[in-house]
């Protein structure tokens, strides 16, 4: 079926003012599913007057338990519409259903959580040396919000932000990846059947261009962007020549730390699913596996006769344990790495291609491939591969190992595997990433913060701290002594 998906502008549906379009296409099998309109500079600057026009008007006088009521009633028509918005993922971006499912009711879950934040932004009474004036401090939107997400996970990734946001009382304008729109505009359309006021959610679609034509605008307020680190210096210095504040989810190139006294069963399923869920198309990916040189070879030797019997195929089937690589340009961009990988030395004992087999013939499959004795210099361990491509590096000693952690640009997540308990509090203090995480691997939760460091990025989302990147301090001074002061003989 081949659906026609319009811009949502102030509470309408209505095609680009350009008449473009661009396809929607599965990656597993290359057909085109629906066409997608692509905005144009007046579409974006509509929906920002919209949103404008709406925050003044009516969003910044709706009352907490209001905005909270709507958004509890759009997580409750996401569960029910899961099973189909789950399928629509997975072909528009190549994701397994059974992650795409679960992401649908934690996408419910987290409009939850952040509808319940809506009447708790407490300010505080400062106390001051005045004795007859008093201070009041008020959290307060920005106002218009321009979200920008990735094709990796849509709803998952739009989910961090547009609640928080509406909770807090923001406008939000969505900009979807051009390679997976799909379910962003699905979401918009629960949040019309949900009753949010036209122009409180918008979603212009379309490529680059749009993006930068929404987050240069200095009508917009506030900023969040998911994606690579060089389109978020982009934006950042987009916003920044506005002097606007933004959130930033960047990439990573997570060091996944195994020692010696491990739980050797669990390490090593964690260091599969650390790479291979999603496949590893995840800015959380385990893609460098730091074993100790005592259970190295063993290790090497396990992951290499578990990821031959990984089953690919289409990611409909709930069987199917990973799917393609999201869209052409990011499965060349797999094999590339994987080509110079060999070029570098380090040795392949999984993998090392495009997969081929029954039912794969269409899809833009990569073969869970796993290379061993890699240098951290290497570029497979330097820079993101984003795709199921696992870089296992040994270690001697503790220190060593976070040395080897700690050498690279990036910052968002970090696993440590030990039974040693004062180890994993030292490793968990020592690595720099956001994100630590101690005999497991990507676990999260609404109430969790979640972000990087160094060009993983800044800002969190999720957890109180998400929805406070959504607001900003205003402070109040009453004078209560009814006195007729000198101006002059104020006291700062």
């Amino acid at each position: 079926m081949n659906v026609n998906y319009e811009l949502f502008i102030d509470g309408t549906w209505r095609a680009a003012s350009g008449g473009e379009t661009m396809p929607a296409i599965n990656p597993f099998n290359q057909e085109i599913h629906g066409q997608v309109a692509v905005a144009t500079e007046t579409d974006v600057e509509d929906a920002i007057t919209a949103a404008r026009r709406a925050f003044n008007s009516v969003w910044r006088k709706t009352t907490p338990g209001e905005r909270a009521r709507l958004l509890n009633k759009a997580a409750d028509l996401i569960d029910a519409d899961a099973d189909r918005l789950a399928l629509l993922e997975t072909t528009d971006n190549g994701k397994v259903i059974r992650e795409t499912h679960n992401q649908m009711g934690y996408a419910a879950r987290i409009f939850r959580y952040f509808a319940a934040w809506a009447d708790k932004l407490h300010g505080d009474v400062v106390p001051l040396d005045q004795k007859d004036t008093l201070e009041l401090t008020m959290r307060v939107p920005y106002g218009v919000v321009a979200c920008v997400t990735a094709w990796n996970s849509p709803v998952a990734i739009l989910t961090n932000t547009l609640p928080a946001a509406l909770a807090a009382g923001n406008c939000v304008i969505l900009k979807p990846s051009e390679h997976a729109s799909t379910t962003t505009l699905e979401i918009a359309r629960i949040c019309e059947a949900a009753g949010f006021p036209a122009g409180v959610v918008q979603v212009v679609t379309g490529a680059g261009d749009v993006g930068r034509w929404l987050t240069s605008s200095p009508r917009i307020d506030k900023v969040s962007f998911t994606g690579s680190p060089g389109v978020g210096k982009l934006i950042a210095q987009a916003a920044g020549a506005n002097l606007k504040p933004v959130t930033m989810e960047l990439g990573g190139k997570s060091p996944n730390i195994v020692f010696d006294d491990a739980d050797f069963d669990r390490a090593l399923i964690g260091a599969l699913a650390g790479i291979f869920g999603a496949t590893g198309q995840t800015c959380i990916a385990g893609s460098r596996l730091l074993v100790q040189r005592g259970i190295y070879d063993r290790m090497v030797e396990g992951l290499a006769a578990r990821a031959k019997h990984i089953r690919m195929g289409d990611p409909r089937l709930k069987e199917t344990e990973m799917g393609t690589a999201a869209n052409e340009p990011q499965f060349n961009k797999i094999l590339s790495f994987i080509k110079e990988a060999k070029g570098d030395g380090a040795r392949l004992v999984a993998g090392g291609g495009p997969a081929d087999g029954p039912g794969l013939e269409k899809g833009f499959f990569v073969e869970p491939t796993i290379f061993a004795d890699v240098r951290n210099d290497m570029k497979v361990a330097s820079e993101e591969v984003f795709g199921p491509v696992l870089s296992i590096i040994p270690f001697e000693e503790e220190e060593e190992a976070i040395q080897i952690a700690n050498d690279t640009a990036y910052g968002l997540a970090s696993g440590v595997w030990s039974e040693n308990i004062s180890r994993c509090m030292r490793m968990m203090r020592a690595i720099d990433s956001g994100v630590v995480w101690v005999n497991t691997y990507r676990v999260a939760a609404p109430q969790a913060p979640f972000g990087g460091m160094k060009d993983s990025g800044f800002g969190r989302v999720r957890g109180e701290a998400g929805i406070l990147e959504f607001t900003q301090t205003k402070t109040a001074f009453i004078d209560f002594s009814g006195d007729r002061r000198d101006p002059f003989s104020m006291k700062f």
